[in-house]
């Protein structure tokens, strides 16, 4: 009895240690009437009112031990902005990593600045702004606890930074018209702070330790706010653009996109004639599978709140749609739903033989459990009467903040409507250094053929397994800073049971601490096609400071490809020419052995940078596609008066054209203006 007796206790004791909640760490924010500047300094007299935020812990390389430099914020807020001010204690000031001008860069790659807020206080999504010393602004969203991130979302918010004796310092300025909350009093946002420092390979946050630093459940609390509506309910950013095409008529063009608040919570835009001339060139590739690539989005009416339509199975892919007239989007969050319904009407395009379409989404979730969330999907396109699309239901299961459960069901409808559903199961078990994952998926055999009007399905008629492991190691000795290890093995049937493809991939990457570092993949697969293919790949990189912008790589991968022998040479250089100019240069080399269908090729890619301020800038992009003779070059000039969205570009252009096609454009400038109001 006595046995039993210390068993039963003994089991108590683990299951409150197993199921207690960690305490949850707190700060306040002060409120002032003050007029504060954003320049960097934390001078003005309303700073001292503020209590001192610190303790910050790391994340990588030593979870969940002290930070090696000390970091201090203060948060103040008024009727407009809430304030960050950041103290970086550092030194060796002359080694703080300051290379990226350009929004929206990946400042994980200079000595940065971190807050990321929750302004439901829901767990699971939330606002992220990051800052450097050159005062770059990077922003955007966090969702689903973590497992989908969107840097294309812009706020509007000031951020500036400087020198000090002791290191450096940064002030960040959010405008609570650009942001989502819940007015009231004595109200609490979710919140996280945090800094990088890259040539230590270290990142530390204020909460933690954090299994993830996109794990909005295990952020610490922001107490204590009252606040008021914003007052501004309307944004309206009309534009105007002049091209001139070389022989070809002048034309000229107008379009205005308005956004509008109808709550706190819940918004509309709408876009009319959008600009879509202006965007960067699709960089070219080189694809060594049968499949279709997915590109990026960049044009600004289909980047905002894109990652809501972010599914495994992706019934949404706003690249189905091309220019348009317009279209209407809503957005919201309110009583545990978020939901975004977006319409758009396409031009007919004679090149590709296409005929004006209606294409619509709409995105429904319902929030469940402490960071969960169940959805829905609907997505269609009608063209000449006819409707063609997807809808599906999906799931994101957090049963702790290191094991997951993902899921989704989905159908098509169109010109097939049999063997037209769709399902994936996936458990996943996420720590900071670790990750494993199975995956089991159903695609019928004609799910695709509907799906690809609007969606992007690469493949179906399969039943896929899929498993991947990786694991990080932090050494931090003999000459090491860090070893990672990766690997997947997948496999698929046709549903007639036929094996079509089973595929092995390895890899093991190193980074030393003399800044170099050195990665060694592999893989090997099975495709059936015509007949059946075996496939291998090879590949050696070599890595100088890839921990930072300022980089250079090369890599090296042999094999055979579908009956042809081949070799790839891939490199690229990022350097900092002046303080204010940047460059960056990739170069791809194919060869093929027999190259039946002449797709050997040079691919080189420029860009850069010169800022003369952050909001007054000047772009260059150029590429070179040998094998269909592709030869593009942009030059964009831009000055931001009213960042982010007033402004005046002037634009250069000639071979633009779609990804993998030569481009017979001429030499083309483009004007535009934009304005907010």
């Amino acid at each position: 009895m006595k046995f039993k007796g210390l068993v039963l206790v003994a089991c108590c004791i683990l299951s409150v240690g197993l199921f207690a909640s960690p305490q949850v760490k707190q700060t306040r924010a002060v409120r002032t009437d003050s007029l504060l500047i954003v320049d960097g300094s934390l001078d003005e007299p309303a700073w001292l009112s503020a209590p001192i935020v610190g303790g910050f812990i790391q994340f990588e390389p030593s979870r969940g031990n002290p930070v090696s430099l000390k970091t201090e914020v203060k948060i103040l807020y008024d009727g407009e902005h809430v304030y960050f001010g950041f103290l970086c204690f550092d030194p060796e000031p002359d080694k703080i990593a300051a290379h990226l001008p350009r929004r929206d860069d990946d400042l994980l790659e200079d000595d940065s600045v971190y807050v990321c807020i929750d302004t439901f206080n829901d767990k699971r999504s939330c606002y992220y702004f990051m800052t450097n010393l050159l005062g770059t602004q990077t922003d955007g969203r966090i969702t689903e606890n973590g497992r989908t991130t969107d840097n294309t979302w812009d706020g509007i918010w000031k951020s500036a930074a400087g020198r000090t004796e002791d290191g450096w310092s940064a002030e960040i300025a959010v405008s609570f018209e650009s942001i989502k909350y819940s007015p009231g009093t004595k109200m609490t946002w979710g919140l996280n702070l945090g800094r990088g420092i890259p040539r230590y390979l270290e990142y530390g946050f204020w909460a933690g330790p954090l299994e993830s630093p996109y794990k909005v459940s295990q952020y610490g609390e922001l107490i204590g706010l009252d606040l008021e509506k914003s007052k501004k309910k309307a944004q309206i950013i009309p534009h105007v653009l002049a091209k001139l095409e070389k022989d070809k008529p002048s034309q000229f063009d107008a379009g205005i996109d308005a956004r509008y608040a109808f709550s706190q919570m819940i918004s509309g835009n709408l876009t009319i004639n959008p600009d879509f001339a202006t965007i960067e060139a699709d960089q070219e590739q080189v694809n060594l599978t049968r499949f279709e690539l997915r590109l990026q989005e960049k044009r600004n009416f289909f980047l905002e709140g894109s990652e809501i339509y972010s599914q495994r199975i992706r019934l949404f892919y706003s690249r189905r749609i091309s220019d348009i007239y317009g279209g209407i989007k809503v957005y919201g969050k309110s009583g545990g739903y978020e939901f975004s319904a977006l319409s758009a009407q396409t031009r007919a395009d004679e090149e590709m033989g296409t005929d004006s379409a209606n294409f619509s989404a709409f995105r429904l979730k319902r929030d469940v459990m402490k960071s969960s969330n169940v959805g829905f999907t609907l997505a269609n396109k009608l063209t000449d009467d006819v409707n063609r699309g997807t809808a599906g239901f999906d799931t994101a299961l957090n049963f702790s903040d290191r094991f997951n459960f993902t899921g989704q069901f989905a159908m098509s409808y169109g010109d097939q409507n049999r063997d037209n559903v769709a399902f994936f199961l996936r458990p996943s078990y996420d720590t900071a250094t670790f990750h494993i994952h199975l995956r089991y998926t159903q695609l019928g055999r004609n799910f695709g053929d509907n799906a690809n009007s609007v969606g992007y399905i690469q493949d179906d008629n399969r039943r896929e397994l899929d498993s991947a492991m990786e694991k990080t190691f932090y050494i931090q000795k003999g000459g090491f800073e860090r070893i990672g290890y990766q690997s997947n093995y997948n496999i698929y049937w046709g549903l007639n049971g036929t094996l079509r493809s089973w595929q092995i991939d390895q890899s093991l990457e190193f980074d030393l601490k003399n800044k170099f570092s050195f990665e060694v993949k592999h893989q090997e697969e099975y495709k059936l096609y015509e007949k059946k293919f075996r496939n291998r790949e090879t590949a050696f990189q070599l890595g100088y400071n890839t921990r930072e912008w300022q980089a250079a790589s090369v890599t090296y991968s042999f094999g055979r490809n579908y009956d042809s022998d081949f070799y790839l040479v891939e490199g690229r250089v990022n350097a900092k020419l002046t303080p204010a100019l940047s460059l960056s240069y990739g170069l791809i080399r194919l060869h093929l052995n027999p190259d039946p269908e002449n797709e050997s090729t040079w691919i080189h890619v420029i860009r850069a940078t010169q800022y003369f301020t952050n909001d007054l800038f000047f772009k260059l992009f150029y590429q070179i596609n040998s094998v269909i003779d592709k030869k593009n070059i942009q030059l964009l000039f831009v000055y931001r008066f009213q960042p982010p969205f007033g402004m005046i570009q002037l634009a250069y252009q000639k071979g633009t054209a779609r990804f993998g096609e030569k481009g017979i454009q001429g030499d083309t400038l483009f004007v535009k203006f934009s304005f907010m109001f």
